[in-house]
């Protein structure tokens, strides 16, 4: 799942490891989320979406990434 928690963090100068600390994770969670190759929980996307100050849709891209996934859905 594609999310902007790299371009929000960068936006605010924050590291990874600040990042982590501040939502309760390692920053090894972080470097996944940012790299599209784990999805965070509702809570985790919440906290984060906090920090940043935006919604949760904006932070995770869901009309981007549900308009994906209906595209794969279409050619099968």
């Amino acid at each position: 799942m594609k999310t902007r928690v790299k371009e929000l963090r960068t936006e605010q100068k924050m590291t990874q490891q600040q990042l982590a600390d501040l939502v309760h994770v390692s920053s090894r969670t972080i470097i996944s989320i940012e790299k599209g190759q784990y999805n965070p929980s509702l809570m985790l996307a919440y906290r984060m979406a906090q920090i940043f100050g935006v919604t949760i849709e904006d932070l995770c891209c869901l009309k981007e990434n549900k308009e994906m996934e209906d595209e794969k859905y279409e050619k099968i």
